[in-house]
């Protein structure tokens, strides 16, 4: 592993891969619901049809509804939100409760799952 090892005051160690300033100064996302790792690009979930960025849960749960896909209630499992096409595909997307939490591999899960709808691209961009 090849980066550069940062300690917080409260002695837990996170590694940073290409650093650069900002990374170092950089601990929480600076847009809630972009994937962002210290010094990376944040990223946005577009849905492709309409050229729609999706800033919150309840966008995300409207356009995957119009895909087919339901909410599943999964009592177990009370921290995640979970969508599933049907009782019968094994396909279920599990997102934190908190959208301030969605990451880029909850963007990816949706994208593998939705290729020709929905796509990753740089918040800037």
């Amino acid at each position: 592993m090849s980066g550069v090892w940062i300690f917080d005051n409260n002695g837990v160690a996170r590694l940073i891969t290409n650093p650069t300033r900002e990374s170092f100064e950089q601990k929480e996302p600076p847009y809630p619901g972009t994937a962002t790792a210290p010094g990376a690009r944040p990223r946005v979930l577009v849905y492709l049809p309409a050229n729609h960025v999706i800033r919150s849960y309840s966008e995300l749960e409207h356009r995957l509804n119009e895909l087919g896909w339901s909410r599943y209630h999964n009592p177990s499992r009370p921290d995640f939100l979970q969508f599933h096409r049907s009782e019968h595909s094994p396909h279920l997307i599990s997102l934190p409760k908190n959208f301030a939490n969605f990451k880029i591999r909850h963007m990816y899960d949706i994208v593998v799952k939705n290729r020709s709808f929905f796509e990753v691209r740089d918040a800037t961009a």
